[in-house]
């Protein structure tokens, strides 16, 4: 039964058989071949089944990124688990609220993250496992050769089992679990390697990411399930990225906007040094986050006009298209046209399709469509519309069949009865010289029932006044559309996966 299934372990298995003696992880000083990553699952799943976990049940892993990352995952996956992976960012009252919420047994945490663990508030969790020494004494005293994937189980593993459980950004509401499958994630990795071109047994992926979020961890380990090798980054640091892509044989990297942006605030020395450097660069991809276009020019400008995918999707809908790089310049602010298999219509509030050009709510269809929300059948069927999954994102498609995500919906602003979609004003913003990052949202007003605010990041030593870019902005964009504060801010809020959190900036005074 398991040779048919499609399981995340899977392609890590052939490619141990293949070629078990073959680098599969590299982070920092620390290196795993195929073989030896494969026993060590086997030990994770075996230890597990030992302890009396089920299939079905959850473990949590709680950590930055590391090199024992992925075989926590398959492991708890081939235990029959589900594994719910939570930011290391996250607060001991977000992990309790988590842990509860799916009734997680075990917790894999690492050090520098325990202090978020407080056993008092976590009603389920029977073991608590540190990485490090303790986590290695735990595994060493496990049997390979007792893995459920090794002897088969008694309630086998099913692709449209679910693998994992992520817990959404919280950027609109209360975070909830959302049930990915094996399937959902195995075919997702096919279409990557097909789409990108950098996933094959001879490729070397940078994984710089969180692996805690859905696209960091999928990102990194679509090498390993095809036989690649995959460095890991324990945290970013742009300097040393920039090094390594200029100077180290990386075919593919994986970034969200927020790490391109903070590349190019580096000293301009620095980015000199190592322009025009990356020598066995093929592939470098954007997810997780809207990349503004002056940062895409500023990328093929940089590493060159063939290597720039932007792909869009979201955690509930997987990967739902992909901009290829002939098209970065030449279609500014799209996203492309449907990633293979999938299926997409944009309907008006009537739930009727709308024409090219026009604005409509972004649907799609496919395999990669996530399980639904844990214990939230109500809201998983508020998510679907027969099938097909709608991540609240607004967007047009020109005849061409690509797409351009116009906004959020509900980040959508109504001024004086007008729609404003704050997005077109950042990507003026961003455009302005001495302006590294903008985000726009709109704020109670007593005449026009909301005005528009915005929230500026400045370039490292440059600066601009509200004079300034109003003016700016009056040159670009229709009068209705230009922000009546414009707020300096150090940083803009944001969550693992790179996105802004705009609730947080609507409670700030």
């Amino acid at each position: 039964m398991r040779s048919t299934q499609l399981l995340l372990s899977g392609g890590l298995r052939v490619s141990a058989a293949r070629t078990p003696g073959k680098t599969a992880l590299i982070c920092g000083a620390q290196r795993r071949t195929f073989a030896e990553l494969r026993e060590r699952v086997d030990r994770v799943a075996a230890r597990l089944v030992a302890l009396g976990f089920a299939k079905g049940d959850r473990a949590i892993v709680l950590a930055p990124n590391c090199i024992d990352y992925p075989e926590l995952i398959c492991g708890v996956s081939d235990a029959g688990g589900i594994v719910a992976t939570l930011s290391p960012r996250s607060t001991a009252g977000e992990v309790a609220a988590a842990a509860n919420d799916c009734r997680a047994r075990v917790v894999f945490v690492h050090p520098a993250n325990a202090g978020a663990i407080d056993r008092a508030q976590l009603r389920t969790i029977e073991h608590v496992i540190v990485l490090g020494e303790d986590y290695e004494a735990w595994l060493q005293a496990a049997d390979p050769a007792e893995s459920p994937a090794v002897i088969g189980s008694a309630v086998p593993l099913l692709e449209t089992d679910p693998f994992t459980l992520v817990y959404t950004s919280g950027t609109t509401g209360q975070p909830k679990g959302i049930i990915i499958s094996h399937r959902s994630r195995v075919l997702t990795f096919h279409a990557m390697a097909m789409e990108y071109g950098c996933y094959g047994p001879q490729d070397l992926q940078l994984g710089i990411a969180p692996m805690a979020h859905g696209a960091g961890f999928a990102f990194a380990m679509c090498s390993v399930y095809f036989g690649g090798t995959v460095e890991i980054l324990p945290k970013f640091d742009a300097g040393l990225v920039v090094q390594k892509l200029a100077t180290e044989p990386f075919t593919g990297v994986f970034m969200v906007p927020t790490h391109y942006s903070s590349i190019f605030a580096l000293e301009p020395a620095v980015l000199a040094r190592h322009r025009g450097g990356a020598r066995a660069l093929r592939t470098i991809m954007s997810n997780a986050a809207a990349l503004p276009q002056a940062l895409k020019e500023k990328i093929v400008d940089y590493w060159g006009a063939d290597l720039l995918h932007e792909t869009y999707g979201s955690t509930e809908a997987g990967i739902v298209t992909n901009l290829r790089p002939r098209f970065q310049l030449e279609k500014p602010r799209c996203v492309g046209p449907p990633f293979a298999l999938n299926e997409i219509r944009l309907l008006d509030e009537a739930g009727r399709d709308v024409g090219d050009g026009e604005v409509g709510e972004l649907h799609s269809r496919s395999p990669y469509l996530f399980n639904g929300y844990f214990d939230r059948p109500a809201e998983t069927a508020a998510a679907m519309r027969d099938g097909w999954v709608s991540a609240g994102d607004l967007a047009r498609r020109d005849t061409d069949g690509h797409y351009y995500i116009v906004d959020r919906r509900k980040d959508m602003v109504v001024s004086g009865g007008i729609n404003i979609y704050p997005r077109e004003i950042e990507e003026v913003l961003q455009t302005h010289p001495a302006v590294r990052e903008a985000a726009v949202i709109g704020v109670p007003d007593e005449h026009w029932g909301e005005r528009l605010r915005a929230y500026i990041v400045l370039e490292r030593e440059r600066s601009a006044g509200a004079a300034d870019l109003e003016a700016y902005c009056r040159e670009r964009l229709a009068g209705y559309k230009v922000p009546k504060e414009f707020r300096d801010i150090a940083e803009l809020p944001r969550n693992v996966g790179g996105k802004i959190l705009k609730k947080e900036l609507r409670a700030l005074p």
